[in-house]
């Protein structure tokens, strides 16, 4: 089974994480950020991972650096659980539509970190989250799962369902990459490596 935990404490953030890639029964998630929490658990439970996610934040600042360590500790957890990646589809896409929203994610776990993000969002905040930190997010999860990751708003106007579309279309994106094939021996990759 691939599971990965991970902690990681700063004077910003305390953080204990544990990812598990073939076991989607348990989400549970406290992050102090009430829309981040419903974003995550929205990521794990499409994106079928298990995910259990404990953050004391400096949230008296504001919910960024809980919201992008959490992202830092994520990639790191998922780049861990998946080893060396052998047999994996390495690819994967989604779109999701919410109401009027469409959210478009295309990733490959190849190894070379990079972000590609599209979106504005016309609310500032919801709740204590600050809709800028979307980006920041997958940012922080891309370059530390080493993940190359396409992420885009096609169209909508509500700000919650633009975001949520987002985080599901990155679940099932990931879903669809991690997924092992019986007929995939070693690693999909003319260096024979995924690095």
């Amino acid at each position: 089974m691939r599971i990965a935990s991970n902690q990681r404490e700063t004077k910003e953030t305390n953080i204990a994480l544990e990812c598990r890639l073939d076991d989607p029964n348990l989400v549970e998630i406290e992050t102090g950020v009430g829309f981040f929490d419903h974003m995550l658990e929205a990521f794990a439970r499409h994106g079928r991972i298990g995910l259990t996610v404990k953050v004391a934040g400096d949230l008296h600042i504001d919910s960024h650096h809980t919201v992008e360590d959490t992202g830092i500790v994520l990639g790191k957890a998922v780049r861990e659980a998946l080893g060396d990646k052998a047999g994996i589809v390495r690819y994967g896409t989604s779109y999701v539509p919410m109401d009027e929203a469409l959210g478009f994610v295309s990733l490959d776990i190849s190894g070379r970190p990079y972000l590609h993000f599209e979106g504005d969002f016309s609310t500032p905040s919801l709740g204590n989250f600050d809709t800028e930190l979307v980006k920041e997010f997958f940012q922080a999860f891309a370059f530390n799962a080493g993940i190359t990751l396409h992420a885009r708003i096609l169209y909508g106007e509500n700000t919650h369902h633009k975001i949520e579309a987002l985080f599901k279309a990155l679940g099932r994106a990931l879903a669809e990459a991690v997924r092992i094939d019986p007929n995939i021996k070693g690693v999909i990759s003319t260096k024979g490596v995924l690095e």
